[in-house]
């Protein structure tokens, strides 16, 4: 019985070791995965100014779309990262433009007893949108309950600490 586990630690030791010893482990490519260059650009925004970004304006073209809801009479379209396109959805087969909702950052959106919850890049706001009146407002912000938005090919943006990303660009190449 010993040698038998004497035998089979020698396989596991071997097998393990012959890894790296055929060239397989080469210590130059292995970088550090938080300090490594991305091909991205952070688009960041001062908090102040990020939290003074949520507005209503007239309706504009779609060109990123993301998440598509229906609520009621209301189609809600995702603008990645940018905000949220609201339509009249009364005739489903013509929906008309009402507005823009601008919220840098923003994803997602959930609906419930009128109040729009969205995430707005690192924050969670409630908004209270009026389709009639054409009027918003921020009714709640929680602050920092998301993580920050990583780059299309996963790093962290290192910034100050007053710096909210909402975006990533890809970056020219020379």
């Amino acid at each position: 019985m010993k040698k038998l586990k004497l035998l089979l630690l020698t396989a596991v030791v071997i097998s393990l070791q012959s890894c790296c010893y055929y060239g397989g482990c080469n210590d130059d490519d292995i970088g550090d995965p938080f300090f490594n260059e991305t091909d991205y650009t952070a688009i960041v925004m001062d908090r102040a100014s990020f939290e003074t970004s949520v507005e209503l304006l007239s309706p504009r073209a779609i060109i990123n779309s993301g998440k598509i809801y229906v609520i009621a009479d209301l189609l809600i379209i995702n603008e990645v990262n940018e905000g949220f396109h609201i339509f009249l959805n009364s005739d489903p087969t013509n929906p008309s433009p009402l507005n823009f909702i601008t919220a840098p950052g923003s994803s997602d959106v959930s609906v419930k007893n009128d109040v729009l919850y969205i995430n707005h890049a690192v924050d969670l706001i409630a908004v209270s949108y009026n389709a009639s009146l054409a009027q918003l407002s921020v009714t709640k912000r929680i602050r920092n309950i998301f993580p920050s938005l990583l780059s299309p090919d996963g790093f962290y943006h290192f910034g100050g600490e007053d710096q909210i990303v909402v975006n990533w660009i890809l970056t020219p190449q020379p």
